[in-house]
């Protein structure tokens, strides 16, 4: 298909397609002279994957052209995880987080398989920080239950991956969880605050006439 059928059918404009071209998160189409190239549903489908890492997931055209360039090489699932993870994560300096916020992370986790530098142990271990600072860090197991629904997570991650038979299939997985994945999972959250807090406070709800049934964790 040439450049105006590869736009309507993936609903980006050809001012966009040819940005990604030039910006390379989108690779070149076989040419048939000068000015004219054949694309492919490969390209419909690197398109809208460059729209989700993009528009969904947030990452910058430098982040998303990093996490494409390691989903196109050999390197290892585990090395791609590591790729996606910072480019959705913050940059935190370990030396600007509390030792007692990083021991409470590692607390939690006691038993997993995490590098020092994990951006992840980091953002958990300033967000508790911050929490212990303004005296909202719960002590009826708010931070061990969080852990364990990110272990349940991390588990329909992996799971999703290896049912996919194909390496490039699961490399994409990968990418797209990481990346839309905390998105995703940040949409579910609100929408089962919203249900949890309803059967909780609604006028004529049990919790509601027993204000002992509706505190928090």
């Amino acid at each position: 298909m040439k450049m105006a059928e590869l736009s309507t059918v993936s609903a980006v404009a050809v001012a966009t397609i040819k940005f990604y071209l030039r910006e390379r998160l989108l690779p070149a189409g076989e040419r048939t002279s000068p000015n004219q190239a054949d694309y492919t549903e490969q390209h419909v489908r690197r398109l809208r994957l460059i729209r989700g890492l993009l528009d969904v997931g947030g990452l910058s055209v430098a982040e998303a052209h990093r996490v494409l360039d390691a989903l196109d090489s050999e390197q290892p699932l585990q090395q791609i995880f590591g790729v996606a993870q910072a480019a959705v994560s913050e940059h935190i300096d370990p030396a600007s987080v509390p030792a007692s916020a990083l021991a409470r992370v590692d607390s939690v986790t006691d038993g997993w398989l995490v590098s020092p530098d994990n951006p992840g142990r980091l953002a958990a271990a300033q967000v508790i920080a911050s929490l212990e600072a303004i005296g909202h860090l719960s002590a009826r197991g708010w931070v061990e239950r969080y852990a364990a629904a990110a272990l349940l997570i991390a588990e329909a991650d992996l799971d999703e991956i290896d049912a996919i038979p194909d390496r490039e299939g699961k490399a994409e997985t990968v990418v797209v969880g990481t990346v839309l994945g905390d998105a995703l999972f940040s949409g579910l959250r609100r929408t089962a605050q919203e249900h949890v807090s309803a059967l909780r406070y609604q006028p004529g709800s049990a919790a509601h006439h027993h204000p002992s049934l509706a505190e928090s964790p």
